[in-house]
């Protein structure tokens, strides 16, 4: 077998690095996160990310040349998605444990903005999976309800978490309640516990949202409309 040239090996890292280079971003780390839920329109994705529309199509164009979104027009607007969601959401989830490993100030954010808001150990997604097929455990996805169209976890029901204090006297008091949201940074997760705690019911996060849920393969369904 021959050795590659080294010019070639050069090439290629240098594609490489124009992946990863299309990472070195928060606004674009913030916008595959909101793709990883659903496929969403340009303004949609720049409310998301809480950028102009300008940048938020910039930053857009930069992760379609890197390969990490891929979009199609819907009359007017362009619809971007992710270009594969469970390598992208692996690669993303790489990252973050790395930093929270590494880096003392990710450590410490995490320990002030997270940990500290419920210190009851989240619950194992497979573990989840197991109780919820035996009817052990109600999952409850806060997320908003356009994402949950696109895509959740077989089984969950969707109550939106502004919409949580509208319906606590649906939801079964004999079994614990488990919540998620879009990733293990979502507010709307610590929230949603929180609320259902104050009323007496038994409720844990998942470990993880759902995008890291669909990366491992577990179980999902869309809804219909």
């Amino acid at each position: 077998m021959n050795a590659i040239e080294p010019s070639s090996k050069t090439q290629l890292f240098t594609h490489f690095a124009r992946v990863a280079k299309a990472l070195a971003s928060p606004v674009r780390l913030e916008l595959l996160e909101a793709l990883a839920q659903s496929e969403h329109s340009v303004d949609e994705l720049a409310r998301a990310a809480g950028v102009p529309m300008a940048n938020a199509s910039h930053h857009l164009q930069v992760l379609r040349d890197g390969g990490l979104v891929r979009s199609r027009r819907d009359g007017v607007q362009v619809i971007y998605s992710l270009s594969d969601e469970t390598e992208i959401t692996q690669v993303i989830a790489g990252i973050r444990r790395i930093a929270e490993a590494q880096l003392a100030e990710v450590d410490r954010i995490v320990r002030e903005a997270f940990t500290s808001r419920d210190t009851v150990t989240p619950m194992d997604p497979r573990e989840v999976m197991k109780l919820a097929r035996r009817g052990e455990v109600t999952v409850i996805d806060v997320r908003p309800r356009d994402e949950f169209h696109s895509g959740h976890i077989k089984g969950a029901i969707n109550i939106p978490l502004e919409e949580l204090g509208q319906h606590l006297a649906e939801l079964p008091r004999d079994r614990e309640i488990v919540t998620y949201c879009r990733g293990p940074y979502c507010v709307l997760s610590f929230d949603a516990v929180e609320e259902l705690r104050r009323h007496g019911f038994r409720a844990r996060r998942l470990e993880a949202g759902y995008p890291e849920w669909r990366a491992a393969r577990l179980p999902v369904a869309r809804a219909t409309r």
